[in-house]
């Protein structure tokens, strides 16, 4: 007789705080790169005398490539994750990170290499992208399946703490070089040093990845598989659970999009139109991740007492109520500048922290890793790698920032609409199936 997923494991917490250390990691080389792209990489990779605005949008374009490289990268490592092991893909996503991430430091500026610049950032960005695309269902995942079924929200919320935490450090690493060395520095060299560190955090989450046991859920479906024919992953996932992909993508929007909005476009946004300091604003948006780093440990530990699905769908009306204010506070000050990103930042943590039990269980065990990256990854690549663009197409077209904020609106709607209707497996051996959450 088949066995059942077991229910967790002896050590949920190795588990959650190894996939929060792994994140954390992938996430700082990833946020690295997109606060680079929105302060300096507009004039250093790309012709001098360059229009602000076009060079920006030219910046965000290869910042969007890692966008567009996830969905391999979800293919990939979810059919390796599916097949081998949720471990053994993170370990290699980890390495591929660190590699991209410390070369991109190393790299020649326009001036100094002509059109060889760019293209190499664009390769190295491709790179970050299929490295993350594979890491996240991964962490998630192994965050999750380690998990008791009372708690697997909570878990699993910390591979999501690393994104937050990520962008902290990001965020924070730029804004000490501007603090210790000035604007200019970092726009000559300064803005190397955060890349090339990033190999000493890459070494201490591969030590902390390599002692982490398999996932149960993951062990006991694949001893059961083993004598079985098997069915590629893709086409399996494809063919048995299309709707829920979709649904799964159509949830996502806001998290994985609109985050970038509030985050990567309004840095610009509020440094290039408004005229805040790029001092001042990526201080506010240090103290925005640090707050969302405690407000996702918060939303979470909730989403396993009042029902996860009604938190995600709470954090997304906020988004939608703060969306027009969000932008308008830019010009209100340096106090409410710091204010309203914190706030949005609350709002955005009840949107993302949960979603991650949530995707997960949407999908049984056998290709969960792949429909999890699958549906994550391309809505990454739509709405996460195409955000800071049209966003940016909208205010140089119209000269206002509303319609921004009104695509910001739009994608919370859809956002709920498809959450409302996505079904949910639980792993616990008495009540496998779908279930609500």
């Amino acid at each position: 007789m088949a066995q059942r997923p077991p229910e967790g494991s002896p050590h949920p917490a190795r588990a959650a705080i190894a996939a929060f250390v792994g994140t954390t990691i992938e996430w700082f080389d990833f946020y690295v790169y997109a606060t680079a792209a929105a302060l300096v990489f507009g004039h250093l990779f790309f012709p001098a005398g360059t229009d602000p605005l076009v060079g920006l949008m030219a910046s965000f374009a290869t910042f969007s490539v890692g966008f567009f490289a996830r969905p391999l990268g979800g293919i990939v490592f979810g059919h390796f994750g599916d097949r081998l092991g949720r471990k053994s893909a993170l370990v290699t996503t980890l390495l591929m990170m660190g590699v991209a991430t410390f070369a991109v430091g190393l790299l020649p500026t326009y001036e100094q290499a002509g059109f060889v610049a760019p293209l190499l950032l664009v390769v190295l960005r491709f790179v970050q992208g299929i490295a993350v695309g594979g890491e996240w269902g991964g962490a998630v995942l192994m965050a999750v399946e380690h998990a008791p079924e009372k708690s697997k929200t909570f878990y699993g919320s910390f591979a999501q703490l690393g994104n937050p935490a990520g962008a902290l450090l990001a965020s924070g690493s730029f804004s000490l070089m501007t603090a210790l060395y000035g604007e200019e520095a970092l726009t000559t060299w300064g803005w190397r040093v955060p890349f090339l560190a990033s190999v000493v955090l890459v070494l201490v989450g591969l030590a902390i990845r390599l002692k982490v046991e398999e996932s149960p859920v993951f062990s006991a479906v694949h001893e059961n598989a083993a004598a079985q024919p098997q069915e590629m992953p893709l086409r399996e996932a494809v063919r048995t659970s299309w709707r829920t992909l979709l649904l799964g993508l159509g949830s996502l929007p806001v998290a994985v999009g609109g985050y970038y909005i509030v985050t990567t476009f309004l840095q610009a946004y509020a440094t290039t139109e408004v005229g805040v300091s790029e001092q001042t604003i990526l201080n506010a948006l240090a103290v925005a991740a640090a707050v969302e780093l405690v407000a996702t440990i918060a939303v979470s530990w909730l989403g396993d007492r009042i029902g996860t699905r009604r938190v995600v769908v709470a954090g997304l009306l906020a988004v939608a109520v703060l969306a027009v204010p969000q932008f308008l506070a830019m010009s209100g000050g340096t106090a409410l500048v710091f204010l309203s990103l914190a706030v949005m930042r609350i709002a955005m943590a009840a949107t993302y922290g949960p979603i991650a039990r949530i995707l997960s269980q949407m999908f049984p065990p056998k290709v969960r890793y792949t429909s999890v990256s699958l549906s994550y990854q391309v809505a990454g690549a739509i709405f996460g790698g195409l955000s800071p663009i049209v966003c940016t197409a909208l205010l140089a077209a119209t000269g206002s920032i509303y319609p921004v904020a009104g695509l910001l609106i739009a994608m919370a709607l859809v956002s709920i609409a498809c959450l409302l209707k996505a079904p949910q497996y639980r792993d616990e051996p008495a009540t496998a199936g779908a279930t609500g959450v």
